[in-house]
């Protein structure tokens, strides 16, 4: 593959890994955040839109340096989850993948947003005067047409994620085998002498894996819409 050494390899299959966890982990809370601020109105809306967007115009450093104050072995969130539960985050994979999830999830919740905003609400009214209940109507209406919106915002989410930096190499590091994804790989190859080769090596397999990524959410939004009839 590529003539990819074992070093490179673990890199490769640690980004996916982290960008797979930080998409899963990321799409409940995603559509329930873009649920409210589509269809709520209440006193701090703008607010809470700002902060689920802030990781968007912060830093990357910044965003992994308050991870590591929140969810470091001696952070606020950190100690007790590691005393407690035994999750620790900071400089683990698992801590890669919190700081991934935490760059992706502003444009997975964009993306479902503008798909909810999109959604016609007469059909969830006309669902709901033949005696279906609001959650019935939810399943079996608003999320099929919510599909196309959460198909693309988990595909940004999960190409955020593989070539998230700033935030993970503050939070996380780049330890090799552990938390050294394809970003941190590329730019410490490019700090040895004679690293070129590997760099450009796994710079061709994150374009190959994010074109693949691009390609299967076109056609499974295809499909979403030939199955409701949009396309």
């Amino acid at each position: 593959m590529f003539g990819l050494s074992e070093a490179e390899l673990t890199a490769v299959r640690l980004s996916v890994l982290v960008a797979a966890w930080a998409t899963a982990a990321s799409l409940p809370p995603a559509v329930a955040t873009a649920l409210v601020l589509a269809r709520c109105r209440f006193p701090g809306l703008g607010l809470l839109n700002g902060v689920v967007l802030l990781p968007l115009i912060l830093p990357p450093v910044v965003t992994g340096y308050l991870l590591l104050l929140l969810f470091g072995r001696r952070g606020v969130l950190g100690a007790f989850l590691a005393d407690h539960l035994g999750i620790v985050f900071a400089f683990r994979w698992t801590g890669a993948a919190l700081a991934a999830a935490v760059m992706g999830f502003p444009l997975m919740v964009r993306a479902i947003r503008l798909s909810v905003e999109a959604v016609d609400r007469k059909l969830e009214a006309a669902a709901g005067t033949l005696g279906a209940a609001p959650a019935w109507v939810f399943l079996t209406v608003t999320l099929p047409l919510m599909l196309p919106g959460i198909i693309a915002g988990a595909v940004l989410c999960f190409a955020k994620a593989m070539g998230e930096f700033g935030a993970t190499i503050t939070f996380v590091s780049s330890i090799p085998g552990e938390t050294q994804t394809l970003p941190s790989a590329i730019y410490a190859l490019t700090q040895v002498p004679g690293g070129d080769a590997g760099a450009l090596r796994l710079t061709a397999v994150s374009v190959v894996i994010s074109l693949l990524a691009l390609l299967a959410s076109e056609w499974l939004a295809r499909r979403a819409g030939r199955r409701l009839g949009l396309a």
